[in-house]
């Protein structure tokens, strides 16, 4: 049987799917904070679980993961996950679990979960968005990821932010080392961070709790979010006018506000590149598999 991961900052979640796409086992964990060998070992873990809940031994393990692995060495590069970063994930979890792995970035896992059998499925071409901690990107062509000879396939949250207006600059610094990448505007805490320069109020740290006050009517509350709307559109118009998706699928726990698919299917046709008044034909949905879909695609990567 073939079992995902998804590797993620704060959780590590495996599972195995049976033929119908259902869950025959599904566990998360904690992941150990910025200790690679210990995250090594808690999906070594998990593997152990899987085999004794299933009564069944695991062939082959998919991995959903930040950053991406360079094509040269297999190192993990561009993790928000810092402990990753330089490191051989997947020759060092071969020679520990005596199995096959593969690797794609959590990105890439939701894009392919959705396209298989999620609200995308069957659609032609899926790009699936994470919008969370960081931002990140995955194409699914014809139902196969799309990764390309540099592995950076998607990677659009290290572009610069489209069209920024006075009021924008200085652009906020990134943790890659770069000034206004998308995911430096569009991730939950650069979308905090908005509304705390914006405001006298530190006490809104997340967004959930920025939502909540947007709710109760906080106008400065409100008015960041629809900063995040149009800044989205922005960025995400240059996309639909490089590779017009079927399917946009947004995903990651920014995604989840109330509203956003509505106001961003308003802002968006402002950006694209079609006449004036001509319907924009990509649909921009949510997950069908919410926070599962990552590790659902990482289970179908063999």
């Amino acid at each position: 049987m073939q079992l995902g991961i998804d590797l993620g900052g704060t959780k590590i979640e495996a599972a195995v799917l049976d033929a119908a796409g259902s869950f025959r086992f599904r566990e998360r964990i904690a992941t150990p904070q910025g200790d690679y060998q210990a995250t090594l070992q808690a999906i070594h873990a998990l593997v152990l679980s899987a085999e004794s809940a299933l009564h069944e031994s695991v062939t082959a393990v998919g991995i959903g993961h930040p950053g991406s692995a360079n094509p040269l060495d297999g190192r993990i590069r561009n993790a928000n996950s810092t402990c990753l970063n330089g490191q051989t994930l997947q020759t060092d979890l071969q020679a520990l679990l005596v199995r096959p792995v593969k690797l794609a970035n959590d990105a890439d896992c939701l894009a392919l979960s959705e396209a298989t059998d999620g609200i995308a499925k069957n659609d032609p071409t899926v790009f699936g968005v994470i919008l969370g901690t960081g931002v990140g990107g995955g194409w699914v062509i014809n139902g196969r990821l799309l990764q390309g000879p540099n592995g950076l396939a998607g990677e659009w949250g290290h572009n610069p932010l489209p069209i920024s207006f006075a009021d924008e600059l200085p652009a906020p610094a990134c943790y890659c080392g770069k000034h206004g990448c998308i995911e430096a505007w569009l991730s939950g805490p650069a979308l905090v961070a908005d509304y705390q320069k914006q405001t006298p109020d530190k006490s809104i740290t997340d967004v959930p709790a920025l939502v909540n006050a947007a709710t109760h009517g906080n106008h400065n509350a409100q008015l960041a979010l629809d900063r995040h709307t149009q800044r989205l559109a922005r960025a995400l118009a240059v996309i639909i006018n490089a590779c017009d998706p079927t399917t946009i699928v947004l995903g990651g726990g920014v995604s989840q506000r109330p509203g956003l698919i509505n106001d961003l299917s308003t802002a968006l046709p402002a950006h694209v590149f079609l006449p004036a008044g001509t319907p924009l034909q990509t649909k921009i949905l949510l997950p069908a598999f919410g926070d599962s879909s990552g590790v659902r695609g990482a289970a179908r990567l063999f």
